[in-house]
């Protein structure tokens, strides 16, 4: 029994994984049961006529209409075939309008008669993908406030300073610092402080509207927002509203000098991104408009147009 071909197909059904078998011109020649029910629980027309049906062809399609997972796929079926490679393997997204969901292509020769076929299996890896996502977000996140990091916020900083770049469009940056932060803390204790610091960082993504714009822990009491294509005399009205907002909040300091309740300061910047500017150029120019705010009094908001 062990021998039958019943009894093989019976093995290769009952794996979990989706397996299909095709010639050395792609031709497919055997699907187990897991790869029949995927393509019909994904409204492929093609139900259980599989054999016939070229596999090479389907990536081409696929390539045609700008699938570069597709172009990945048939480059690395037609590496082993060719014998550029012994296997190959490549994980991909294969997301349906309801789930997110991750396999693992693996393409592995035989040869059986003196005829190469090549073994294609798709292994759903949808479980572990979802938890390292879980910990790269996690690794990106200020663990208090719930939003982007210092790192984050470098790397994102540097995509949209190229972006800018390339369109030849300003980019406005805050330095947002909490006004006398280490006086509430002794007088209302860390918790307190925590507490504020996790508001704050709430009120901040309401001023993050679209998918450029950023806004981080900066360290400490200190947050940051950067907002691409856009003016200075644009970043300056989100700024002071930013300011109010943060006022509106109600958190106490009593012996705050500027004012009985929280409030802040910040150092607003603009640059065109050139070749000879970079982004620690539009930092350091925030931070020396952050320097002058506080020294003007604090709960205000200071840029180069303002001196």
């Amino acid at each position: 029994m062990e021998n039958s071909h019943g009894f093989l197909k019976q093995v290769l059904d009952s794996i979990t994984e989706h397996i299909v078998v095709i010639d050395e011109t792609g031709d497919i020649r055997f699907v187990n049961n897991s790869w029949s029910a995927f393509g019909k629980s994904n409204a492929c027309v093609v139900g259980d006529a599989w054999q016939g049906v070229n596999y090479l062809e389907a990536c081409d399609k696929g390539l045609a209409v700008g699938d570069e997972f597709a172009r990945a796929a048939g480059a690395g079926i037609r590496s082993v075939i060719h014998k550029r490679e012994n296997r190959f393997y490549f994980e991909y997204p294969c997301h349906s309008p309801t789930e997110k969901r991750w396999f693992m292509m693996r393409v592995t020769p035989f040869s059986n008669a003196g005829t190469h076929y090549f073994v294609i299996s798709h292994q759903n890896i949808t479980e572990r993908k979802l938890a390292e996502e879980e910990i790269e977000n996690l690794a990106k996140t200020d663990g208090l406030t719930n939003i982007p990091n210092r790192r984050t916020f470098d790397e994102q900083l540097r995509e949209e300073w190229r972006r800018c770049h390339r369109l030849a469009r300003p980019i406005c940056l805050a330095l947002v610092d909490l006004d006398h932060f280490k006086q509430l803390n002794d007088d209302y204790g860390h918790q307190c402080g925590d507490d504020c610091l996790i508001r704050v960082g709430k009120l901040l993504k309401g001023f993050v509207n679209r998918p450029a714009d950023i806004c981080a822990r900066y360290g400490g009491e200190e947050f940051v927002l950067v907002w691409g294509d856009t003016s200075l005399q644009q970043a300056k009205q989100l700024s002071q509203s930013l300011l109010k907002q943060i006022a509106g909040l109600g958190i106490a300091n009593k012996n705050s000098p500027v004012e009985p309740y929280l409030t802040a300061s910040i150092g607003l910047a603009e640059m065109i991104p050139g070749e000879e500017t970079n982004e620690g150029a539009l930092i350091g120019l925030a931070d020396r408009m952050l320097y002058l705010a506080k020294n003007k009094g604090r709960n205000r908001v200071e840029s180069p147009a303002s001196l």
